[in-house]
């Protein structure tokens, strides 16, 4: 079994959220941002939820401050524009950091599975995303400059 079934998060209005909930279902996982130049990719990210949940793909947001601190809100004005601007449905949790020492957990195992540029492990900016296969594994991660619609192929192909 996947060690990634076996981490948890809090939602953004404070709710557990086990990722043992999403099993059986293709997961991506994206640190996100309000106030960064890649943002808009929220549409996008709301686009591939509203096509492929019914097929079992499960999209969270993981809002992060660590980069440029574009993400400044707390969880009620993270929520807040997300809906408003963006009508967000896809889940979204606390915000957390992704780097160094008090990186989520989720996160500091993420980086050990799928490294980044050049075998780089540490998360470069805002909208990383990480592709998890039906049965918890790591298979892909994607740039923050990689559109979400470039991603239906690998989401297809998992589905």
């Amino acid at each position: 079994m996947s060690k990634f079934y076996d981490f948890s998060a809090e939602t953004l209005d404070g709710k557990p959220a086990p990722l043992s909930d999403y099993r059986d279902k293709v997961v991506l996982i994206v640190n996100t941002a309000s106030k960064c130049g890649f943002t808009p990719q929220y549409d996008g990210l709301e686009l591939l939820w509203s096509k492929y949940r019914d097929r079992g793909l499960v999209v969270l947001g993981f809002p992060c401050n660590q980069f440029g601190a574009q993400e400044p809100g707390d969880a009620a004005e993270i929520a807040s524009f997300c809906s408003l601007t963006y009508e967000v449905d896809f889940p979204m949790m606390r915000k957390i950091d992704v780097n160094g020492p008090a990186a989520h957990p989720l996160y500091a195992w993420l980086k050990t599975q799928k490294k980044g540029v050049l075998g780089t492990s540490g998360i470069k900016w805002n909208f990383t995303k990480f592709l998890i296969d039906r049965s918890g594994r790591v298979v892909d991660r994607f740039a923050p400059t990689v559109e979400p619609k470039a991603l239906e192929g690998a989401i297809e192909r998992l589905l």
